[in-house]
């Protein structure tokens, strides 16, 4: 899911990838805001959850060293995903945003917020989202250099 950010906010580029040829960065405030604004947000929602994932200086697998990471995503499918998910009780809305090509650690690397009624509801869609956006959409190398 993608919103547009006006190009004189983007000062050097890095972050902004170009879709349509439009400019979009890639902002937890700017997703959360857009989901606010949105008509009906006070009539249906009580809570909102967001993820913020970053780059580990280490594989999760064996905890060795990692530089950066190569990352490419499968936007259609965390799209897929994200429509299946807005379906469930409760749920409001859902964005989903992430980050390709070459990070280091500590970089930004996927944000997604939820919005519904209630805890119950967005907390476990939020996880089982998490799970299958990162297992089903995201494909990472990871480099100790």
């Amino acid at each position: 899911m993608f919103w547009p950010v006006p190009t004189n906010s983007i000062t050097d580029g890095k972050d902004a990838f170009r879709l349509k040829q439009k400019v979009y960065l890639m902002d937890l405030s700017e997703m959360i805001a857009h989901v606010k604004a949105l008509p009906g947000f006070a009539e249906h929602v009580g809570m909102i959850l967001a993820h913020n994932g970053v780059v580990r200086a280490w594989s999760r697998a064996d905890h060795s060293p990692v530089a950066r990471i190569k990352v490419s995503v499968n936007r259609a499918a965390m799209d897929a995903l994200v429509k299946t998910y807005e379906q469930r009780p409760g749920i409001f809305k859902i964005m989903a945003d992430a980050r390709e090509g070459e990070l280091k650690a500590g970089d930004d690397m996927l944000f997604l917020v939820v919005a519904g009624d209630i805890r119950e509801n967005v907390k476990e869609t939020l996880g089982e989202l998490l799970d299958r956006v990162k297992s089903e959409t995201m494909i990472k190398q990871e480099f100790a250099e």
